[in-house]
Order: structure tokens, then sequence, then C-alpha cells
């Protein structure tokens, strides 16, 4: 058989609760506990460690801060595996998780050491398998189909090198599913969470994959799965038995014939090695609202540490950006975006920072405010256009 008839084998793989994961590390006497990551704590981690003299690991268990004890505005970014026992969950606000678990461990976001930890182990598996789609910090694609061992066992041999690999370096998890396309291997590598390993084969379509509900399907939302359970449709394999004109007709042409296509697990998508960045941005929620008046100073200082960390984002990407925006989410959670175009691309934090201030001016700032972020799109290479030179700092 030549490497043109080789079957496709297309492998999503995904990192298990993977910053509450990288904090395990650090904090091994949390493992089997149900910690939550999420609020803006970091000062308080930074007393904990220092109280300690760096001996992360000695910090006794009541020394920690309970979820109970939160008071804030703050979201939940990720939660072990124990916590999500309890109905935790990414995305949920901490106040109304301490209600679902009080004892929860409550630690604070670190993203620098998860980038960190991310480019690890996405350098060990382009390694192995170089054909890589970076889907996100925790998350990638793999095609499978030419690497040595990618067709052994459907693909479950190189997964298992890959995973062992990962773990030996990182002391992480990861699960894969291997499968004939992207969109049957990311729901295949939810199947056997964690630190699984799922090979779904086309005639496994109707056993595994149509008794799923349709939400399972990447891409089919909220809306879009409330639609069809009102009209009938629950699983998979019942939105397979659906006529593509019906599905046309109710959903119209371009998203009823993907619908058709997904139910029958059919995804010619590559994997995409290199893609460019449409934007880079930076956002916070705050602990409490803040007032344009009230806390103006505020405010002002966490409006420019926004502009300056998409400025180092830029810069560390090697991209620079024409179009500069601001977004603003108030205390009823109706959200306002305002951007400007300029000249020539900037990665200039002081440029952004006067550019998002004249977007700044352009919204209604009466309400208080509980989310401010700072968006720079437009991207290019910067070391494409001529004339212009790296920032100093």
């Amino acid at each position: 058989m030549t490497a043109a008839a080789l079957p496709r084998r297309i492998a999503h793989l995904d990192m298990d609760a993977f910053y509450a994961s990288v904090e395990l590390l650090r904090y091994p006497q949390l493992a089997g506990l149900p910690v939550v990551i999420g609020g803006g704590r970091r000062h308080e981690d930074d007393a904990l460690a220092r109280a300690w003299q760096g001996r992360l690991a000695d910090i006794p268990l009541d020394a920690f801060p309970r979820l109970a004890s939160y008071a804030g505005r703050g979201v939940i970014t990720t939660a072990t595996y124990a916590a999500r026992a309890f109905g935790v969950g990414s995305a949920m606000g901490l106040m109304k998780a301490a209600r679902l678990c009080p004892q929860a461990i409550l630690l604070p976001v670190d993203f620098a050491q998860y980038r960190r930890y991310s480019q690890r182990f996405k350098a060990i598996v382009t390694e192995i398998a170089p054909q890589m789609e970076d889907r996100g910090v925790d998350e990638v694609y793999i095609d499978f189909t030419d690497v040595p061992g990618g067709q052994r066992e459907g693909g479950r041999v190189l997964a298992r090198l890959i995973q062992k690999s990962i773990f030996d370096a990182t002391g992480l998890t990861c699960s894969i599913g291997v499968a004939p396309n992207k969109l049957l291997a990311k729901m295949a590598s939810e199947f056997d969470k964690p630190n699984g390993i799922a090979i779904v084969q086309p005639e496994d379509l109707q056993s595994r994959i149509w008794p799923l509900p349709c939400r399972k399907i990447n891409g089919i939302g909220p809306k879009a799965d409330a639609r069809l359970q009102q009209l009938g449709v629950h699983t998979i394999g019942e939105l397979a038995a659906c006529a593509p004109a019906w599905l046309v007709q109710h959903f119209g042409r371009a998203t009823g014939a993907w619908l058709h296509d997904a139910a029958w697990g059919r995804d010619a998508r590559a994997v995409v090695t290199e893609s460019e960045p449409v934007s880079m941005s930076r956002e916070t929620t705050f602990e409490r609202n803040l007032h344009a008046v009230r806390d103006k100073a505020l405010l002002g200082e966490i409006f420019t540490d926004l502009c300056q960390r998409v400025a180092q984002d830029l810069q560390r990407a090697g991209y620079a950006g024409r179009t500069i925006g601001i977004k603003l989410r108030y205390a009823d959670f109706k959200t306002a975006t305002r951007d400007q175009t300029i000249d020539g691309a900037t990665q200039d934090a002081v440029q952004i920072r006067r550019i998002a201030g004249q977007c700044l001016k352009r919204v209604p700032l009466e309400q208080p405010l509980r989310l401010l972020g700072v968006r720079v799109g437009g991207l290019s290479p910067w070391g494409s256009m001529s004339g212009h030179t790296q920032p100093l700092f």
C-alpha cells in the first residue's frame, strides 16, 4: 500500500484539566481534592509562597484559601475533576461555585506558567508528528496518516507514544482521540477522559457516534441544539436520519448541509500547520464593579496594563496591527465595543494606549463597569513591514 493510499488518521489531543493540572505540579498536596482556578488572588498566593520560603509542596492544606470565603465578581477558569463532580465548571461565577462546593480550594490564574507548559507539550508533539494544528493553549490536532506508528492499531500506538512522552517530560496527562477526520477525533478525545485514548474507525459511526446527543458535535451550540430538540431531534443518529432538504428548510442551505454531513461523520478539513492570527487581545473582569469617575485612577492603571500586555504579546509573536479597539461590559452585562484603524501598523504600547483611549471616549461611561478589554486587529508580520523598528521595551 502506498503512502497516498493510506487511510486518513487524524488525532485530537486535549490536555486534562490543563490549568488545574499545572497547579497540582506546583502544589502536589492538593491532588485528588476539589480545586478551582480563577479570580484575582495572585498577590495572596505570592504571599503564601513567601511565608513558606518557596517550599510550595510543604504548605499545609488549611493555609490555602477556600471558595467559601470568596467575595467578588470573578469567574472560574477551570477546576479539577474532583471539583467538577460538585457541578462546578469553567465560566461559572465564583460566588455560585462557592454555594455548590464551599470546601474547594481557590487558586489564582497564572497564564505565564500555563503558556510555558503549553509550549513544552506542543514541542514534544511536533518532534514526534510534525503535522500539528494549534487550537489553543491546551489542545491540538495532529495528522497521524503518514507518521510511523500512525496506522498501527488505528493510531493507538502513536497516541500512546505521544501521551507517554508528554507525561515523562511535564508530568501532565492528556486524552487523545484518533479518527478519520477532525470532527470525529474531537468527539473521540472526550470518550475516555482523563488520560485516555479512543480510536474511532469509519465502521464505528453507528455504534459510537450516533447514540450521542447532537450537542457533542463541535459547532452545534446551545441555540442550534435547542432548535433541534424542539424539532424532535435529540441524538446524532436522529440527525443523520433527517432528510437534507428538511434540514435546509429549517436551518438554511449552508447550515442544513453541514448538519447532514456532520451527522454522517463527514469532514474534509485538513490539519493546518501554520495560520496567521487575526487579532490579539487582553481583557479582565473586575473583582467589583468600577466607576469611570470614582475609580478613575484604578481604571487608568488597568487600562494601561492591558495595552502594555497586548503590545508585549504582539512583539513576542512578531506581529503589528492597524485596528485598535476596546471592549466594555457594564454592570447589567451589556457590552460595548469601539475600534479605530490607523495608517501604519503598530506594536507600540504607547500608541496602542493613545488610540484605545480615543475609542474609550466614544462609549457611555455613566454605568459601573465589570470588564475592560483592549484588542489589536488587522495583523501582519512585523518583519515584513519595511521602515519599522522593534520598540526598545
